[in-house]
C-alpha cells in the first residue's frame, strides 16, 4: 500500500494538531500513514500550497489556525480541491464564544507560548537524553534529581516525566560489578533518589524484556537469585547516600513523580 499523509498546518508550532492526529493513528493500523507538519503558517500562499500538495498525495489535513482569515481560505480551498480538512480548534472556540459572549485573542501560539517556562523544559528535556543511564557520569553533578536503582525500576521514564515538569534528571544504574562514580555524591540543591520493586515483580517485569528482545528466559538478568543480589547491593548503596527511597511495584510514574516533587519543594 502507497504511503499516506495527514498534514498537519496550524498559525503556530502545531502541537495541538498533531497531538489529535497521533491520538486518532493509535486507533488504526497505520504503519502507512506518516504526519506532515506544517507550522508558523502565516500567508495564504502557504495554505493554497498545503492543500494542494494534500489534494494530490490523496491526503487529508489537521488544521488550528485562529487568524479568521486563513481558517476561512483553509476551507474554501479544502472544498475547492475536495480535500477533507478538519478544524481543530474553530468548533471549540465558537461553543466559547457562544456560550459565554466572549471574543478570541486570535493570538497564535497562546497554548505553547515561548517563555522562560518553555526553554526550562526543553532544556531539561535535553538533558534528560543526554544523562539518560549514567552515559556521561558529569550529569550526575549537574543534575537537579539523580535517580538510582536496578534496572527495570522506571528510572528512565520517569527521568523524561520529570524533564517535562521543568526538572533537570539524570539516572544511574545501580550494579554489583560497578561501583558508583565518584561525581554521585549528596550536594546542596542535588536530591538523590532510590527505586527499588519488589523481586517477584522485577522478575516478571525482566522475563517479559527479555521475551521482547527474542533472548531465552533463563538468562542470569531474569533470575530471582541475580535481582535479589542486585537489590541488596542496591540498598546499600542507598543507605550509604541515606537518600529517600520509593518502591515503585505497582506505583504509577506520575505518583512516583509527585513524591519527588514534594521532595523538591
Amino acid at each position: 500500500m502507497s504511503e499516506q499523509i495527514i498534514y498537519v498546518c496550524s498559525d503556530a508550532v502545531g502541537e495541538t494538531a498533531e497531538a489529535v492526529a497521533k491520538a486518532t493513528l493509535r486507533q488504526f493500523a497505520s504503519d502507512h500513514v506518516k504526519i506532515k507538519r506544517f507550522g508558523h503558517v502565516k500567508t495564504e500562499e502557504e495554505v493554497i500550497q498545503i492543500v494542494a500538495e494534500a489534494a494530490r498525495t490523496g491526503g487529508f489535513i489537521s488544521y488550528t489556525l485562529v487568524q479568521p482569515e486563513l481558517r476561512e481560505l483553509m476551507k474554501e480551498e479544502s472544498f475547492r480541491w475536495g480535500v477533507r480538512a478538519v478544524d481543530v480548534m474553530g468548533p471549540m472556540m465558537q461553543a466559547f464564544v457562544d456560550t459565554f459572549g466572549s471574543s478570541p485573542k486570535r493570538k497564535p501560539g497562546l497554548l505553547h507560548s515561548i517563555d522562560d517556562d518553555y526553554y526550562r523544559r526543553m532544556e531539561a528535556i535535553e538533558f534528560a537524553v543526554k544523562y539518560d543511564d549514567g552515559k556521561d557520569a558529569r550529569g550526575l553533578m549537574q543534575a537537579q534529581v539523580v535517580l538510582i536503582g536496578v534496572s527495570r525500576t522506571s528510572k528512565t521514564p520517569l527521568s523524561i516525566f520529570l524533564s517535562h515538569k521543568g526538572i533537570k534528571t539524570a539516572n544511574l544504574p545501580l550494579m554489583p560489578e560497578v561501583r558508583p562514580p565518584a561525581e554521585l555524591t549528596p550536594a546542596p540543591g542535588r536530591l538523590i533518589v532510590g527505586l527499588t520493586m519488589q523481586p517477584e515483580h522485577l522478575l516478571h517485569i525482566r522475563t517479559e524484556r527479555l521475551k521482547t528482545l527474542g533472548l531465552p528466559e533463563s538468562a542470569q538478568y531474569a533470575s530471582m537469585e541475580r535481582i535479589m543480589e542486585e537489590l541488596a547491593y542496591a540498598s546499600s548503596v542507598m543507605q550509604t547516600f541515606q537518600c529517600p527511597v520509593i518502591d515503585v511495584t505497582n506505583r504509577a510514574i506520575e505518583e512516583t513523580a509527585g513524591l519527588i516533587i514534594e521532595q523538591l519543594s
